[in-house]
């Protein structure tokens, strides 16, 4: 199957880059559109039913009309001129309010895009009175408007409304202040605007300059980021498209970790076959560059195969956590990865023959063997000191997982922690109001017997919450329509996304329902608290089966790729200390240096399946070229320096790159978590465990390492032995 696509792709390349062109083009075009109808907005609703805050959400929208894809913004409207509010400013503030709800805000366009390209997220926002601070300085005003906060038509929207809002009651001799989860996102992705775009361009002058350096070539410099967008665009609208024919539901986030992972191992890919195609030709420098093609990337296309296999089979895993969020996570990288493989099985083979020897140019170095450098000189230190190599490699990843050492996990959704302008106006609410009342924690009832509810029959319940500590103020009872549900809203004085309102949440107030609910009826407890509450015991649920799985899994696909109980292990082993090394480090630096709550709720789980699946794809191709080279003649040790010598500059460039495409999501407000471990992870894995840790025990354990079968030296004396017809090598 493999050299059936590699070889019609060289065989007829102008044909699958011409279609991949008009494939890559479309969905890249159509899949913003497709994406805006398979997001799901609100984390809550990646719960199970079973949770409480879930099935408070669904009483809301059931009972209460509450729009699931709604995201609240809080209007701080207070006079110019710090004066108390009268009866007269309070009527003003209502009939500007009233003037801004009934106005349709029109989505700004920034670009000439065809509209049937762009999700049109123009709408008319809900607007209602909220709260009058105690001392009359100021009135809160709720604005409802629909759809993520993370999707840039909405925060376009919002921009919108804030401009048009500041300026009507600015004429009105009033100031107005903006808070909630979508101001403080818009907020802080305007305030990293220009970071954002210097750290797009330095990614791309990295990887440019990081090809330029290995390759000296134009065209071998720029034709990695030209496929990989290609490729990635494809795969993004056939995620989309899966999603709309499964009806599965992804996370707002979904889409930028998808590019960035498919550009890290897409070029990285492409790297693969570019370093082991320039070797071909140096080694053979009278065939035919169309023949080198198709027989390098027959040969290397196992090696890919494999690799990209293991990193959709990591995230199959996924598929048995409870947590909605990552359940959709899973099929949408795996179907992303499998494109980016059929990509490299085609578009990159078909780039590499229509190019032939012209991808190299102007460089001259394939008239030539290069020199012993770098990478000669590091096998040769690994294997003359094998025993050090490994101390010293196990003794710094050890270091770096003492991090570990009292870890939290941090399962805050909205703020960034920035001091924006959205977070001023949050702290001038909460020195006159309690902090939860842009947020409040929703208590909801209903009767068993589907009767009608009354407040006084619930009057009880409503006394017993104002009780609570670390509960401000509980708002009147307010019942649905037919009064077959009740809402009790309460304003706890601690950020709703803090830990302290989690606990209150989960703890204190679930337990004074539970005790004052009134015969014959039903309680749930939801709001962000809650939900977070829930979505942390549903995460500690997964990670402890969706671990020993995802290495289960990943360790049967090494035992049957390499064909040996030891090196298997000896694999997982290493990349289970990257794993931890990576956290640890992580840990190390937000939680106990930097101050923060804890690690992100979500980094142990991706950062295991992606250190673990692509720190085993280096593993692979180095472990890989030791068995070939083990099957020549002379020392294990010798063999185990060529291998080095000869994978260590694709693999460290290959990571580097990687490393540098999960930076770039440092400059994406609230990803700065993820992008410094996954990027000092995959350097851990590229450096340290598969140039270094990996080669030295191989060293030490000489050919026993392939344990029971082990590669017997043959007598030829010819120093680089072809690979055996049924097994394929990536250098």
């Amino acid at each position: 199957m493999i050299r059936a696509l590699t070889g019609y792709s060289t065989k007829h390349p102008w044909k699958v880059i011409a279609l991949w062109a008009v494939l890559g083009l479309a969905l890249t075009a159509l899949a913003p559109t497709m994406f805006a109808r398979v997001t799901q907005n609100q984390t809550g609703n990646f719960l199970p039913r079973s949770y409480d805050s879930a099935a408070a959400l669904r009483i809301a929208e059931e009972q209460f009309g509450v729009d699931p894809d709604a995201t609240t913004v809080t209007v701080l409207v207070a006079r110019s001129d710090g004066k108390a509010l009268g009866a007269a400013d309070q009527k003003r503030v209502e009939a500007e309010a009233a003037k801004l709800g009934g106005r349709r805000v029109v989505m700004p366009r920034e670009d000439d895009a065809p509209k049937f390209l762009v999700p049109d997220r123009s709408q008319t926002p809900r607007i209602a009175p909220a709260m009058t601070a105690p001392d009359r300085s100021f009135e809160l005003l709720s604005v409802e408007l629909t759809g993520n906060p993370s999707d840039t038509g909405v925060q376009g929207v919002y921009r919108a409304f804030r401009d048009a809002a500041r300026t009507q009651f600015a004429e009105a001799g009033m100031r107005t202040g903006f808070t909630g989860a979508l101001a403080d996102t818009v907020d802080t992705t305007d305030a990293n605007k220009t970071a954002t775009t210097v750290g797009g361009a330095l990614l791309t002058g990295l990887i440019v300059l990081l090809n330029v350096l290995v390759f000296r070539s134009v065209l071998a410099a720029i034709l990695p980021l030209l496929a990989v967008a290609v490729i990635g665009g494809a795969a993004a609208g056939a995620v989309a498209v899966a999603a709309m024919l499964t009806g599965l539901k992804l996370d707002a986030g979904t889409p930028s970790l998808i590019n960035v992972v498919l550009l890290g191992i897409g070029i990285d890919y492409l790297l693969f076959l570019l370093f082991r195609f320039r070797e071909q030709l140096r080694s053979q420098p009278q065939q035919l560059a169309r023949e080198a093609a198709a027989q390098v990337c027959a040969r290397v296309g196992t090696a890919i195969t494999s690799a990209a296999l293991t990193i959709v089979a990591a995230f199959a895993t996924l598929g048995v956590a409870t947590f909605g969020q990552f359940r959709s996570l899973g099929p949408a990288i795996a179907v992303a990865v499998l494109v980016m493989l059929f990509g490299s099985l085609t578009l990159m083979p078909a780039l590499l023959a229509a190019a032939g020897r012209k991808m190299f140019w102007p460089s001259r170095a394939l008239r030539r063997e290069p020199r012993e450098g770098r990478a000669a000189r590091l096998g040769a230190l690994v294997t003359r000191r094998p025993l050090l190599m490994l101390t010293a490699s196990v003794a710094l990843l050890g270091a770096l997982a003492t991090g570990l050492i009292g870890i939290r996990m941090d399962y805050g959704q909205g703020g960034s922690g920035e001091k924006t302008p959205a977070a001023a106006t949050a702290a001038e609410i909460s020195r006159a109001l309690p902090a939860g009342v842009s947020d409040p924690t929703s208590v909801y009832v209903t009767a068993k017997d589907g009767g009608p509810l009354t407040t006084t029959r619930l009057d009880g319940l409503a006394q017993a919450l104002t009780r609570v500590k670390g509960v401000g103020q509980v708002a009147p009872t307010v019942l649905n329509k037919d009064h077959r549900a009740a809402r009790i809203d309460l304003y706890p004085t601690a950020d709703p996304q803090s830990r302290e309102a989690r606990d209150l949440a989960s703890g204190p107030v679930r337990d004074a329902v539970a005790r004052h609910t009134p015969d014959g009826t039903t309680a749930h407890v939801g709001g962000t608290p809650a939900i977070i509450a829930d979505i942390s015991t549903a995460v500690d649920h997964d990670l402890r089966i969706v671990f020993p799985v995802a290495a289960a899994l990943i360790g049967l696909i090494l035992l049957l790729l390499l064909r040996s109980l030891l090196a298997p292990v000896i694999l997982m082993v290493s990349v289970g200390l990257g794993f931890a090394a990576t956290l640890g480090a992580a840990t190390l630096l937000f939680q106990h240096t930097l101050g923060k709550p804890g690690v992100s709720f979500t980094l142990p789980l991706v950062l295991f399946l992606f250190v673990v699946a692509l720190g085993t794809d280096y593993n692979i191709l180095i472990t890989d070229r030791i068995r070939e080279e083990m099957r020549g003649p002379g020392p294990a040790r010798a063999a185990v320096a060529r291998a080095v010598r000869h994978t260590a500059p694709a693999i460290a460039t290959a990571g580097l790159v990687l490393a540098g495409s999960f930076a770039s999501l440092a400059t994406t407000p609230g990803s700065e978590q993820v992008a410094f471990a996954m990027a000092l992870g995959i350097m851990l894995s590229a450096l340290v465990l598969s140039l270094v840790l990996v080669p030295a025990l191989a060293a030490l354990l000489g050919r026993a390492i392939w344990w029971p079968v082990r590669p017997r030296a043959t007598t030829d004396t010819h120093p680089h032995p072809a690979p055996e017809p049924d097994r394929v090598t990536a250098y």
